[in-house]
């Protein structure tokens, strides 16, 4: 870091405070986004093109134009593999097993296991994309579980949840929040969690803020660990 700091003739000091500086709402909305058009390009493994996942966001509360969806997928040498001709209706694009938003932005918490949180994020190893899925108990703002696979599923979301459960005592009513995504809405992941005892909660439609500690954490996690490292393997 010193070094680099020299070489670009950059105080070090300047260089962390520019590190954490607070992010824009234009680069927050920008992030969000990618993350969302990737989310939705591997749950339909590769199958939507840049028209279909535009409608599918809008539908969520997700607005954003179609030149915008279709720069992510090729920026990163990503192509749909359907077909040109494909038509498509409106059943696959509603909203299903939608839970209430319990936790209105009150990420604070009494005591361990009051409220977790969960997301997916998405990470380049070599030369595909890997999904994470973690869990954060808000009390602490540790991550309590997590689950790492090539495909982005509810069994991922479960797994996350399934080590959660396992290192921790908790009592029925754990409020657990997610935002839209089709993995936390199938009704696999809304049994799992019930048989549990929790609490399903999700945000409000495109709105990124109301799971802003788990989103402030993938971005932590990506500057510090992601960015600056070339991981080649996922052993």
């Amino acid at each position: 870091m010193a070094m680099m700091c020299r070489t670009l003739s950059v105080s070090r000091s300047g260089y962390y405070r520019w590190l954490d500086r607070p992010k824009s709402q234009r680069a927050c909305w920008r992030e969000q986004i990618e993350a969302q058009v990737m989310k939705t390009f591997s749950t339909f493994k590769a199958r939507y093109g840049a028209p279909r996942i535009a409608m599918e966001l809008t539908v969520r509360g997700i607005p954003c134009s179609l030149n915008t969806v279709a720069d992510i997928p090729q920026k990163q040498g990503l192509k749909a593999r359907n077909g040109q001709a494909f038509s498509y209706g409106g059943r696959a694009l509603t909203m299903h097993n939608v839970s209430d938003n319990l936790l209105w932005r009150e990420f604070g918490a009494n005591k361990p296991n009051e409220k977790w949180t969960t997301d997916i994020t998405y990470i380049w190893v070599e030369d595909h994309w890997l999904h994470l899925a973690t869990v954060m108990d808000l009390y602490s703002r540790s991550i309590v579980g997590w689950a790492l696979d090539s495909s982005m599923t509810e069994e991922l979301v479960t797994d996350a949840l399934s080590m959660a459960f396992e290192r921790r005592d908790i009592e029925l009513g754990l409020t657990i929040h997610s935002d839209r995504g089709v993995q936390y809405r199938s009704q696999k992941s809304i049994d799992y969690l019930k048989r549990k005892g929790g609490r399903p909660s999700m945000s409000r439609k495109g709105n990124c803020w109301d799971n802003a500690p788990m989103e402030s954490f993938f971005s932590r996690l990506k500057v510090e660990l992601i960015y600056a490292e070339q991981y080649d393997t996922d052993s």
